[in-house]
């Protein structure tokens, strides 16, 4: 199977639930309880189950990630990622109010890896189809990126070099 040499991720409903919002219309502070964050107003934060278990793989395999977020809290994002004990995972991390596009051509600059040589999960369209414009691999996450998912992108970037 032929690999991407940068997996990049989306971050709400993509690797994380933030209680059924985006992390932007949470309300710090964030505190730890048990395998969660919980905010100032009860809500949770957390991975979808699959999401550690794929961090790993990328690990196994030696696969570089990044992070891709457009959000207009940046610093909460990054506090929540640092209380989950994952920003060690990432190698880069484009996470400020912009488009997917600026994120892509920044990860480009910052990596030198080519847009071919990517794949990007996300959970919105929009996002989706002007990413794959650049020709990024990118697949649609509908519900929170499982294992099934993961696999299927590492596929369909393996087709598209075949």
């Amino acid at each position: 199977m032929f690999l991407p040499e940068l997996i990049v991720f989306d971050l709400d409903f993509t690797l994380w639930d933030c209680g059924g919002t985006w992390c932007d219309c949470l309300s710090p502070p964030f505190r730890m309880q048990k395998d969660r964050i919980v905010d100032r107003g009860g809500r949770h934060v957390r991975f979808y189950s699959d999401v550690v278990s794929i961090f790993d793989l990328c690990d196994e395999r030696q696969i570089s990630t990044a992070l891709a977020s457009r959000t207009e809290q940046p610093e909460w994002a990054k506090e929540l990622l640092r209380l989950l004990d994952v920003m060690h995972r990432f190698a880069f991390s484009e996470i400020y109010p912009s488009s997917k596009l600026i994120h892509f051509a920044s990860l480009f600059q910052s990596t030198g890896v080519a847009y071919d040589r990517m794949l990007f999960f996300d959970d919105e369209m929009r996002n989706i189809r002007e990413v794959a414009e650049l020709g990024v691999t990118s697949v649609f996450v509908e519900d929170g990126l499982t294992r099934e998912v993961f696999d299927n992108g590492l596929e369909q970037f393996s087709k598209k070099h075949a």
